[in-house]
């Protein structure tokens, strides 16, 4: 065997000793995007902001609670550009709105974790698809400056462009994605983390197929490096990929591993920022292999964020929604048995203490309500019982558990796996000298 393989061998050895322990884990906490539609139209009457004081869900309890007793280290916190901008697709960002949106930032950033944008429009404002038809990539630019901006000295922030792209021109949307990811590090943003979402929804079963990772992979910061410019997987596991049905019918393993192939051989890594499933006996199969998968290739998968919470209740189909009563939470059997049991969060990625965003303390945004209907579409959106009827954001309750002090609680060292590492990699050195 030549030197060069038997190195190659005790890295590919030393890779898998470290396999199933993932830098990033978490919740997505939904709400302000109940009600948007595949077409980009997210109005802004059915959102619940997810904080008690706004009437919606115990977003702050719950990553409060993930943080502590889990030691889950990002929670992504979905927004839509209707919400944040208050209607005006061109325009600032709104003081009332964008102040409740970041009052739930702030109760992500004080527990320690990574705290996710997710703009949840699928490339697209009102029916127009960005840059192929509809509003023009500059307003949409204009967009993540701003927030670039306002969260430019926070490393905890993770820039999530957008929520599942579909039925677009891959390599134009690509362009779109170089021209923002080009704009937000120009506007000093260069320490933040950026997730580059393909087409069809994002699925990583069709990634490679539709053309999405060779457009994505071309995208580069301005000095022509990759560095944090990670690409943004989903997948779910029912008949039509919505996520809007009990029964779990797609196996993803062979989805999951093909893709981390690419990865792996391309020098890439992902980020899946939604999946999820309900409780049905055949999700829990299913969805438990699935990560299981995933976190085998975790040196490629670096993040998992599971859907969902926030102002989700927990009769919710895919609920992560914690049982019990603020300050007092325990887990449900899909959250222990499916994440929790199926991944190790490398103790080095550890909730930390962190000073939150820079935004003076605000005290709210427009009125917003939930409801329990679905949008009409030919992919039915996730987002239905959720917890509140009315969210009457322009005049919040008294703070009701709207932040939290970290703790500092994680999953298990990964210092016998280091060490492992560092073993084989010596013991194939010195092989490498006594036969050669």
């Amino acid at each position: 065997m030549r030197a060069t393989s038997v190195l190659a061998a005790a890295l590919a050895l030393a890779s898998q000793t470290l396999a199933g322990k993932i830098k990033y884990l978490g919740v997505a906490i939904p709400g302000i995007d109940f009600g948007c539609d595949i077409d980009g139209s997210c109005p802004t009457d059915t959102s619940s902001v997810p904080l008690l004081s706004y009437k919606g869900g115990d977003g702050a309890g719950q990553m409060k609670h993930f943080a502590e007793d889990d030691g889950l280290n990002v929670f992504r916190i979905s927004a839509t550009w209707q919400f944040v901008l208050n209607n005006t697709v061109d325009g600032e960002l709104d003081e009332l709105n964008w102040g409740s949106y970041n009052k739930v930032i702030d109760a992500c950033l004080v527990t320690g974790a990574y705290c996710m944008i997710d703009m949840h429009n699928f490339a697209r404002y009102n029916g127009g698809i960005i840059g192929q038809g509809g509003v023009s990539d500059d307003i949409f630019v204009k967009l993540w400056v701003q927030i670039a901006k306002y969260y430019v000295d926070n490393e905890k922030i993770i820039f999530g462009l957008m929520n599942e792209p579909h039925d677009i021109d891959i390599n134009l949307w690509a362009q779109t994605c170089q021209k923002v990811v080009t704009a937000i590090r120009k506007a000093g943003a260069t320490s933040q983390m950026i997730l580059l979402p393909g087409t069809n929804f994002a699925s990583v079963e069709t990634y490679v197929s539709t053309g999405s990772a060779e457009a994505l992979a071309k995208i580069t910061n301005p000095d022509g490096s990759t560095d944090l410019l990670y690409f943004d997987v989903h997948k779910y596991l029912d008949i039509n990929n919505s996520g809007s049905h009990v029964e779990c019918t797609t196996d993803n393993v062979q989805a999951f591993n093909d893709f981390a192939g690419w990865l792996r051989q391309n020098k890439r890594q992902a980020i899946i920022s939604e999946t999820g499933a309900s409780m049905d006996p055949s999700c829990m199969v299913d969805f438990c292999a699935q990560n299981k998968a995933i976190s085998a290739n975790s040196d490629v998968y670096i993040g998992f964020v599971g859907w969902g919470a926030g102002s989700f209740d927990t009769t919710y189909i895919l609920t992560l929604t914690p049982l019990g009563e603020p300050g007092n939470y325990t887990d449900n059997k899909l959250m222990n048995e499916c994440i929790l049991d199926q991944f190790t969060l490398d103790e080095r990625y550890k909730p930390t203490p962190t000073s939150i965003s820079t935004a003076p303390d605000s005290t709210s945004t427009s009125s917003a309500t939930s409801d329990n209907s679905s949008p009409s579409s030919t992919q039915p959106i996730k987002q239905t019982n959720p917890s509140t009827t009315a969210n009457p954001v322009t005049k919040p309750s008294p703070d009701t558990n709207n932040a939290s002090d970290d703790k500092g609680s994680a999953a298990s060292s990964g210092a016998q796996a280091l060490t492992g590492t560092i073993f084989l990699t010596v013991a194939a050195l010195c092989y490498m000298l006594v036969v050669f």
